[in-house]
């Protein structure tokens, strides 16, 4: 229960309005975006009891300065699910908000739906690919780049290092 609260809790402070749209930037990377399309039971094989919970039972990870929080090195963060490019290091910042924060994703790798759950108006981000839960995206970004906060679970991503790509 005192987790539950804590996201929650969480959540509600993080929150704030956003009818988000995605940056169109010509210079960015675009993944293969064959649609990914799985049952269930395939991706509960696939996928960690975490996993699962996150990117397909949109759950929220437990906000905290684990994971990819303060995490900077240079290289690209995919999703955890199907391995589709979703954000370049560059477009990493620190929010303060507990979840991995950035300014903006490679174009054409994530989908934007209304969220009206938890009594709040959001905007979800899915990956395109796998449909797999990021996080959502809000308004209050860095003004000097794009101005959004793309608010994503750890858990939803892997890092691959730019001396690996």
């Amino acid at each position: 229960m005192r987790g539950f609260l804590l996201i929650l809790i969480g959540t509600i402070f993080i929150s704030c309005n956003s009818n988000a749209q995605q940056k169109n930037d010509s210079n960015k990377k675009q993944s293969n975006n064959k649609s990914m399309k799985k049952t269930e039971a395939e991706w509960k094989e696939i996928l960690t009891p975490e996993e699962y919970y996150i990117l397909r039972q949109k759950g929220t990870d437990r906000p905290g300065n684990g994971g990819f929080t303060k995490h900077f090195e240079k290289g690209t963060y995919v999703c955890a699910a199907c391995g589709t490019q979703l954000f370049e290091s560059g477009s990493k910042y620190e929010s303060h908000c507990g979840w991995p924060s950035f300014d903006d994703a490679i174009d054409g790798t994530v989908e934007f739906t209304r969220d009206i759950s938890l009594g709040m108006i959001r905007t979800e981000i899915t990956c395109k690919a796998c449909d797999g839960h990021l996080g959502h995206i809000f308004d209050d970004g860095p003004k000097e780049t794009t101005g959004k906060r793309y608010c994503v679970n750890t858990t939803s991503i892997k890092f691959i290092p730019q001396s690996e790509e």
